[in-house]
């Protein structure tokens, strides 16, 4: 619990302030171009650090790095929340990437190391599973309650209370075996990897307001192509590798890399365009919105605990995460039915249901598998992968979906708006005719996730496969 607690704060914080965003911004005199920075400045240094945060939870020793994560993500929400600046806040919202970027590693390898019975780390991955899942939607109800009833400011103290009561945890109950003071960090590592997370993450944030074709757009996704080739190659001559590559060359983690990406595009696309559509399209408070999530969360937590957790060590993975991504994929296209009049008990509320499901069966084997049979000395750095990709396809879903969203409504608009009189219910079925069409395009997204962990994924069921703490045995040469 103290594990996942730390988990829930860190995914958490990248959707809890979207519904805080428009009254931060009133506060703040941002203006509309700059008003993105408060979450591309947490994401982008998440997301660019992972590997490196990974690498220094192996290199000095989980617990410690856990610890200095929590209590820095604590004192950067606490100068975010009593922010006075836009600035301010964008350098806050910066410096809580940065500590994520070693909590989460650490966290994910922490839970790896301890739980190494397949029944007792089936429970523990349920769990971590269902909060890494639904933490998301978590984040639009606590940043609903806490805008309406408190203010925005609440959204980023709320974190301070969290961290505390993980840091006693953690000095209470956490062990874990020293680091690897010995071994040297990979610089040049560090600078190209580092760099080219930064770069494409950067990028695809970037696509969202600019467009794919605008020169920085391009300019970053080639200088991400650049220094992440330059990474791979490096990292086969390096002495003591950032990111080793069998961790990632091994066929079923690659799968689960792949898997985690493909579903959190999807799932981020969902998010994003039922935000706006129940309180822009249906008029919901941003409570009632929040509230609207809860089912969503619920199912997660039951897919991931009571479905995933009881099967996982009966059946192989694949056996769970093919039928979770063609759930969700079947939720998604219930969604694509919504219209400007739908309603939320008959027409939302069973895709939320599968969605949820579907997520809570794929999430739980993807972080249990990819963790799985890894070196205790490598197991920060697959952890900070694994996050890496759901950092990745969260950023890559938001640009892609959200730029056919408002492109398709463009074009839809043109060609009906014929009768002025008419504007603002066309403007709002257009609007809805996007968000639609993207809905499809994540839908086929998921259904790519179901096939790769199909294909890919061909690992045993835990209790009659590798222990979970045995080395993968690497080919000679």
């Amino acid at each position: 619990m103290v594990i996942a607690l730390a988990q829930l704060m860190v995914v958490l914080d990248a959707t809890i302030v979207n519904i805080a965003l428009p009254s931060a911004q009133r506060a703040l005199d941002m203006s509309d171009a700059n008003r993105q920075w408060v979450i591309t400045a947490y994401t982008l240094a998440f997301g660019g650090l992972l590997l490196l945060g990974g690498r220094i939870a192996d290199l000095v020793g989980r617990k410690r790095t856990f610890v200095i994560g929590l209590i820095g993500f604590a004192a950067a929400s606490a100068i975010g929340g009593a922010a006075t600046t836009s600035a301010m806040l964008f350098g806050a919202r910066a410096l809580q990437g940065v500590f994520a970027a070693v909590l989460a590693p650490s966290a994910l390898s922490l839970l790896t190391t301890t739980f190494t019975d397949p029944r007792e780390r089936g429970k523990a991955f349920g769990i971590y599973g269902a909060l890494a899942g639904s933490g998301s939607a978590i984040g639009f109800i606590v940043g609903g309650v806490l805008t309406e009833y408190l203010n925005w400011r609440w959204c980023l103290y709320v974190n301070i209370p969290i961290a505390v009561v993980a840091v006693i945890g953690a000095f209470a109950l956490l062990h874990d075996r020293p680091g690897h003071a010995d071994a040297r960090l990979d610089v040049p590592g560090v600078i190209l990897g580092c760099g080219g997370l930064v770069a494409l993450v950067y990028g695809f944030s970037e696509a969202q307001p600019r467009g794919w074709t605008d020169p920085l757009v391009l300019a970053l996704f080639a200088l991400a192509v650049v220094l992440l080739a330059a990474f791979v190659w490096w990292q086969t001559r390096a002495a003591t590798p950032l990111l080793p590559l069998h961790v990632i060359r091994e066929r079923n983690r690659a799968g689960c890399f792949l898997t985690m990406m493909l579903a959190v595009i999807g799932m981020f696309g969902l998010f994003l365009f039922m935000t706006y559509y129940l309180q822009v399209i249906l008029g919901y408070s941003p409570v009632k919105t929040g509230l609207a999530f809860l089912p969503l969360t619920a199912a997660i937590v039951v897919g991931s605990t009571q479905i995933s957790a009881r099967l996982l060590p009966h059946v192989g993975p694949r056996m769970l995460m093919v039928p979770g991504m063609l759930l969700a994929s079947g939720g998604m296209v219930i969604l694509t039915r919504m219209t400007v009049h739908s309603e939320y008990a008959s027409e939302i509320l069973p895709a939320l249901l599968l969605m949820g499901l579907g997520m809570g069966l794929t999430f739980m084997p993807v972080f249990s598998t990819a963790t799985a049979g890894v070196a205790p000395k490598d197991s920060g750095v697959t952890s900070a992968t694994v996050n890496t990709s759901q950092q990745v396809g969260g950023s890559i879903g938001t640009a892609l979906l959200n730029t056919i969203a408002t492109s398709t409504s463009a074009s839809w608009i043109t060609a009906h708006l014929r009768d002025p009189a008419q504007r603002e219910l066309i403007v709002r079925e257009g609007i809805v005719h996007g968000y639609t069409v993207a809905i499809w395009v994540a839908a086929g997204v998921m259904l790519l996730a179901g096939l790769v962990a199909g294909v890919m994924v061909t690992a045993k069921a835990p209790k009659h496969g590798v222990p979970a703490d045995r080395a993968v045995r690497e080919p000679v040469g």
